[in-house]
């Protein structure tokens, strides 16, 4: 049997003589990890250490906290503050300008997945050179980058793991999806109490975004069986435990589940890559400034019954893994009652129901469809999606 909160999943292999291969950084995981902070960068060979972070987690009083472990081993951290929700293009500039000008070396994150992106972003400049908008695609920095350790805040960004950088782009107003097997940090401290200062809101949307992860990289081209394992638990663990830490956010097994959670579906999506969900919802947030996490919780279930006729068969270890009586059941009932579970969960934690009560509009969808067709994430959809697909999602969704 297997032990609390680990889903029991499908038995899976590699397929003939398949090459898998499965990135992953250092991962440090528990309650009060964050001590261990200082000894990891030392290890990576820190002296005056980046700390990348934001002003909720400056208030939280979580900066002072890792900066205390720091100096512990006599390290002369320098702090960057100013990264706000959707990292920005300036943010990332202004961010590598301080770091050059003091003379650091290795780069930490702290915070939700905003500020770990923002932090690769200077990572990717100082290795790299030139403009972050220059990099946007798969593996276009290809010199070495500084080496870094993220602390997530949140449950649910996976950027701590993830070979992935989202930035927007202020002039387009879009979000730009950068990749490369480089952007995996070296060490990964996942500290559940962080979670416990997050509001409500980001709670619930970085929640869904981790059920997002699990689910698209289960479905997606690029799957394999060590992603998978991953994908499954993930879904699982979010959908028994998310609404725990609505009810009681000091529920210390709940929090302790989502961080797992996250870090689970982390480790899925930067080895399976994702699907059209993330492609859509990247053009939402960077058109909008909207929650990613609410945005693909809007979309999710629209996404799901589209690739259902592409995959079923997936759908249906998807519905077991989130706790749904799939017996009997073919792919696409199986794929429905999973869409039909998602709403209801993004009903419970709040999100609304259609992207209008987000402030997109009917004239906004054309272009939001044509510039999906550009995202990385859509190509390891399971189904082809044409513009015409997707303007039809988008107005579902609505």
């Amino acid at each position: 049997m297997a032990p609390v909160g680990v889903i029991e999943p499908p038995v899976v292999g590699c397929r003939g003589t398949s090459l898998v291969k499965f990135h992953a950084p250092e991962i440090v995981l528990g309650v009060g990890s964050l001590a261990e902070a200082g000894f990891a960068a030392a290890r990576l060979g820190a002296r005056r250490p980046f700390v990348v972070t934001d002003p909720g987690i400056l208030a939280a009083g979580w900066v002072d906290e890792l900066l205390a472990h720091l100096r512990d081993v006599r390290l002369r951290p320098v702090v960057f503050h100013s990264v706000t929700p959707n990292p920005k293009d300036h943010e990332v500039r202004a961010a590598h300008e301080l770091y050059v000008a003091s003379g650091a070396d290795v780069i930490i994150g702290i915070g939700g997945g905003s500020v770990i992106d923002a932090a690769k972003g200077v990572a990717i400049l100082s290795g790299n050179g030139g403009d972050i908008l220059d990099y946007a695609g798969v593996d276009r920095a290809t010199r070495p980058i500084p080496p870094m350790l993220m602390i997530p805040s949140t449950s649910g960004s996976g950027a701590d793991v993830s070979q992935f950088c989202i930035v927007t782009d202020t002039d387009r107003s879009v979000k730009l999806t950068i990749m490369g097997r480089a952007l995996v940090p070296d060490i990964s401290v996942t500290d559940p109490r962080l979670l416990v200062t997050m509001p409500d809101d980001l709670n619930a949307a970085t929640g869904l975004d981790a059920l997002t992860h699990g689910i698209e990289s289960f479905v997606s081209l690029a799957h394999n069986p060590l992603a998978d394992v991953h994908a499954l638990n993930a879904v699982g663990l979010v959908c028994r435990f998310l609404r725990r830490t609505l009810t009681d956010p000091t529920d210390t097994e709940a929090r302790s589940r989502m961080a797992q959670a996250s870090l689970e579906a982390g480790l899925a999506f930067t080895n399976a890559i994702l699907g059209a969900t993330h492609a859509m919802s990247h053009q939402v947030g960077g058109l909008l400034d909207a929650p990613h996490g609410v945005v693909n919780g809007v979309l999710l279930p629209h996404v799901i019954r589209y690739n259902a006729r592409a995959v079923p068969q997936r759908f249906v270890d998807l519905a077991g893994a989130a706790g749904l009586d799939v017996d009997g059941a073919d792919g696409e009932k199986a794929a429905e009652l999973l869409a039909e579970h998602v709403r209801r969960l993004a009903d419970d934690v709040g999100v609304p129901s259609g992207l209008a009560a987000l402030g997109v509009a009917e004239a906004d969808v054309p272009l939001l469809a044509r510039t999906t067709l550009d995202d990385a994430c859509l190509t390891t959809n399971p189904r082809p999606a044409t513009e015409d697909d997707v303007l039809d999602l988008f107005r579902a969704a609505l």
